[in-house]
């Protein structure tokens, strides 16, 4: 893999309260930990991480990765339970998305069992954590090679 390979990983409404908010659903690390993590699993990829509770930002952010990344990870936390503008914009992007949850949504509340984010993702990954974005990482780089 090239060394040029940047990977985004975006992340949706109050992930920046990981740590305090709720920690017996979304663990105890915080964003910064998490990005920590995803750089040291990206190897020589950049990770491109950002957070935002703007839904517009987001998908400002989704358009930007059309043009400067090789795969794309999104959380987009609630939104992707309401958001058809994050879909939409997903929908433009040919590189691999992965969808990704701290929790597992399907084991949640009824409103969080429907993902708009699901049908314009590669594959989703849930319910793993911090560990999840590890994985989310490492099924991005898999990719990324599997297009090279």
């Amino acid at each position: 893999m090239s060394d040029t390979s940047v990977i985004y990983v975006l992340n949706g409404p109050n992930l920046n309260l990981l740590g305090v908010r709720e920690p017996e659903i979304y663990g105890r690390d915080t964003l910064a930990d998490i990005e920590q993590r995803c750089v040291t699993a990206a190897g020589e990829a950049q990770i491109v991480f950002r957070q935002t509770n703007h839904e517009g930002v987001l998908v400002d952010w989704i358009q930007e990765a059309r043009e400067k990344a090789q795969a794309l990870i999104i959380n987009p936390a609630a939104y992707g339970h309401t958001s058809v503008a994050l879909h939409d914009a997903l929908k433009t992007l040919t590189i691999p998305v992965i969808e990704l949850h701290l929790s597992n949504p399907a084991a949640r509340e009824a409103f969080r069992h429907h993902s708009y984010v699901s049908s314009a993702a590669t594959g989703v990954i849930a319910g793993f954590g911090a560990a999840g974005y590890e994985l989310a990482v490492q099924a991005a780089l898999t990719k990324v090679r599997e297009r090279a």
